[in-house]
């Protein structure tokens, strides 16, 4: 797909959202914007609808799908600190 006749193709995004409870969710698609605002309002994934996306912490641009998805694949597999390090969000803090 491109652009209204630009030919420039339109990039594919890997996004992490923090949700209410502070879980992430990792998913990659075209349009951003569109997307987090589904996931927001309730209608993305299933994993989003339960515990109640909040806000769009991280986000990268790539110019494939597959690209887009080697990298979200490579982010799900990251333990929680290390996805609030990448997002550069504070550290959940240990209760002992």
């Amino acid at each position: 797909m491109s652009i209204a006749g630009s030919g420039e193709h339109l990039p594919f995004y890997v996004y992490i959202l923090q949700c209410e409870d502070r879980s992430f969710y990792t998913g990659y698609c075209k349009n951003l914007k569109s997307r987090v605002n589904s996931h927001i309002k309730g209608k993305g994934a299933r994993y989003t609808r339960i515990h109640r996306a909040k806000k769009l912490v991280y986000s990268e641009e790539f110019a494939t799908r597959i690209e887009a998805m080697r990298r979200e694949r490579r982010i799900k597999r990251l333990s929680h600190d290390q996805k609030a390090r990448l997002a550069r969000l504070p550290l959940r803090q240990k209760h002992r």
